[in-house]
């Protein structure tokens, strides 16, 4: 982490200051020399935080990795097959 502020510059800088963490690179702000706060773009800390939507290819590979689908068999979902033939049609009015 290259960028360092103190907060008296943060109050100064706070355009050019988003604008480097949007470019990706992580700003550090000071206070009295020691750091205080670490600023990251919005895709970082989805990212770190965990808020970030899973693709779908990886979302079904963390189902498969957490489910035992050998033991899924057809009987599984026969109670919850609507039997019926839908709705019932007359051409009488």
């Amino acid at each position: 982490m290259n960028s360092q502020y103190s907060i008296a510059q943060t109050r100064h800088s706070l355009a050019e200051i988003v604008h480097t963490v949007e470019s990706g690179q992580p700003v550090s702000i000071t206070r009295r020399g020691k750091p205080v706060a670490v600023l990251v773009s919005q895709a970082e800390f989805e990212r770190l935080s965990g808020q970030q939507a899973p693709d779908l290819w990886n979302a079904i590979t963390a189902f498969r990795a957490n489910h035992d689908l050998s033991k899924i068999s057809d009987e599984d979902f026969a109670s919850l097959r609507d039997a019926s033939t839908g709705r019932e049609f007359s051409w009488e009015a």
